[in-house]
């Protein structure tokens, strides 16, 4: 039986971000897929926002995603375009790529790391008990490990061994979403009636025909299997034609519907994107948020998974991501709400549309929709505004020249950051016994601008976790630094910070 420190149990975009996140750690990882690469059929989810692509210039990976896609303002509520364009941030857009192509760039990068592949192969059952847990592979092979994460969609066998319940609201429409070929040139763009709104658009550059074709059922059918026929009989009732399609590459089904596990962890057993949350694609922040999903729990994981922090830390995981992607579900119900061309929604449209207008409504949806509004309640001392958000990636004057706040964080390494007026900045050097936290003493000049809230003071001293968000801020001599430091990089790494303070304070 093979051992891992974890087992990813699915290989998708949460998965793949997950064992590139443990990897980058010095973990053990595996992860297990059913297809033998990432290849997908269809082209899939549409995109990120602003905060998935900072994620990603996080990890020093986001201009091979950039290269590849378009960037636009892609945030939307309800069929109202909402600008991010004077967000501060280096990407207020979003970026058009679908994820076949993300997937793939994504697994390239995944692929320069170590990290295990368990391909052609399904899972069929996880058991665990207070030593590891043993994931039951279709082929007959099993898999040990400490811990098991399930990134194995919304039908999750993980999430349904592990006892989880996935809980939320049954879909009240469908649709279908059918990559294929027309003979006549189809009537291309958006479609709005009383069943909601369908569309047309062309794919592959409308190159022999190639149309991605979305459009509402009569009734809500969840269950049947998603075919060619269904498609053509659902234009026909929408368009009058089906536009002579034929030779589907790839026909699925999405509903309205929502639903959330209920705890994102049971003992040794994890779960991360859609097997934690499923919703409507509208918003486009279904794949976003599987992504964060990742980075906020790989660096946990791994310091459990070495004994650098105790099994607790893993329950800020669920205590932080369950309520964001609450949120995003309560955003999606909201809009699917108003997508029907009926009267007295549309009214309600109308009035939502116009207060877009104002720039308070616009920042505040932006924000949400974007992910760079999002704040972790971290608890404790926090009274700057700056903590449990999204560290602003800030130029730096240090030791070694110019750098970005970002350019710190790919190697998904914490990071102490002090503010100085001074150019005394040789301090912030590595040394041997910096361990894993970097201390690096920089100077910044500029306001500190935050999405949605504006400008904030400048702390003293800053603590951000790998994941972006920071932790701790004020000076370096405040008893609550040290608290800071145990509470998520653990005591080890809490003392070596405290002796190299006291060092260079020496």
């Amino acid at each position: 039986m093979d051992k891992h420190a974890v087992v990813v149990c699915g290989g998708g975009p949460t998965g793949l971000m997950l064992a590139a996140e443990l990897a980058l750690a010095g973990t053990d990882v595996a992860v297990v897929e059913r297809r033998p690469n990432q290849d997908l059929p269809g082209s899939r989810a549409g995109g990120l926002h602003a905060r998935t692509i900072e994620v990603l210039d996080q990890r020093g990976i986001v201009d091979r995603f950039l290269s590849a896609g378009t960037t636009a303002q892609v945030a939307s509520f309800a069929g109202t375009s909402i600008d991010i364009s004077d967000f501060p941030t280096r990407h207020p857009y979003g970026l058009a790529l679908w994820q076949n192509a993300f997937e793939s760039i994504l697994a390239e990068w995944v692929g320069e790391l170590p990290v295990a592949f368990h391909r052609r192969e399904e899972v069929t059952d996880v058991t665990q008990d207070d030593d590891g847990a043993i994931v039951h592979l279709s082929g007959g092979r099993r898999l040990s490990a400490q811990y098991v994460v399930g990134c194995d969609g919304g039908r999750s066998v993980v999430r349904k061994a592990a006892g989880i319940a996935f809980e939320g609201w049954e879909p009240t429409t469908t649709s279908l979403i059918a990559e294929l070929r027309t003979r006549e040139a189809p009537q291309l763009g958006i479609k709005r009636d009383a069943r909601g709104q369908h569309g047309i658009g062309p794919i592959d550059g409308g190159d022999d025909g190639w149309v991605r074709v979305v459009v509402r059922e009569a009734h809500a059918d969840d269950d049947a299997e998603p075919t060619l026929e269904a498609v053509r009989e659902a234009m026909v009732e929408v368009w009058g034609t089906d536009f002579g399609a034929h030779d589907p590459r790839w026909i699925s089904r999405f509903g309205d519907g929502a639903r959330q596990a209920a705890t994102y962890r049971a003992g040794r057993i994890l779960l991360a994107g859609d097997a934690a949350h499923v919703h409507s694609p509208v918003g486009g922040q279904g794949m976003g948020t599987g992504l964060q999903d990742a980075v906020n729990l790989g660096w946990k994981l791994a310091q459990v998974v070495t004994g650098s922090s105790p099994d607790s830390l893993l329950d800020t995981y669920g205590a932080e991501r369950h309520p964001v992607a609450a949120r995003v579900i309560q955003g999606t119900l909201a809009q699917t709400a108003l997508m029907p061309d009926e009267p007295r929604i549309g009214a309600v449209r109308d009035i939502v549309a116009s207060l877009l207008v104002d720039d308070a409504p616009r920042r505040r949806l932006g924000g949400m929709l974007s992910g760079l509004d999002l704040r972790y309640e971290l608890g404790g001392r926090a009274v700057h505004p700056l903590v449990g958000r999204r560290m602003p990636d800030l130029d730096l004057e240090t030791a070694s020249g110019p750098r970005t706040v970002f350019s710190f964080l790919h190697g998904g390494r914490p990071l102490l950051l002090e503010l100085r007026d001074d150019a005394n900045l040789d301090l912030g050097q590595p040394t041997p016994d910096s361990g894993r936290v970097q201390f690096i003493p920089a100077t910044c000049r500029g306001p500190w601008e935050l999405p949605v809230l504006g400008t904030v003071a400048a702390p003293e001293a800053v603590l951000v976790r790998p994941d972006g968000h920071v932790a701790w801020t004020g000076s370096l001599d405040d008893p609550a630094l040290e608290v800071a430091l145990e509470t998520w990089f653990g005591s080890a790494a809490s003392r070596a910070v405290v002796a190299q303070l006291a060092a260079v304070a020496a």
